[in-house]
């Protein structure tokens, strides 16, 4: 499974920053993308998710100020980070569950390389 995250990068206090994700291959489908963060010291921790059939799950600290969007057609999903908080800090992982290859090979879990995000002044 590839999937490739791009966008991180050095923000300061409340600025914004858009990571993007992309799943590659010959996909059937799957079932949920989203995104994970771990900061320095910390678990990995849900940011946001999005279903195949479109249901959204923003992480508290997400909500009002993030956006996660999906392109189930080109299999690639994006987080919209705004208003960003230094302990916004952290790698930044994408996620799918559910990865069905049209040769018929399954996934359940799969992680991207992960990007990291910096919030400092």
């Amino acid at each position: 499974v590839q999937l490739q995250a791009f966008g991180g990068g050095l923000v300061q206090p409340g600025g914004s920053l858009t990571l993007s994700c992309a799943a590659s291959g010959s996909i059937s489908r799957i079932n949920v993308m989203g995104w994970y963060r771990r900061a320095a010291g910390k678990q990995r921790e849900l940011v946001a998710d999005f279903t195949r059939g479109g249901m959204i799950t923003y992480a508290d600290p997400a909500k009002g100020r993030f956006t996660i969007s999906r392109d189930n057609a080109k299999n690639t999903v994006t987080l919209q980070m705004n208003s960003l908080k230094l302990e916004d800090t952290a790698v930044y992982y994408c996620n799918a569950k559910g990865l069905k290859y049209v040769s018929g090979d399954y996934f359940a879990n799969s992680w991207g390389q992960g990007t990291l995000v910096t919030v400092s002044s």
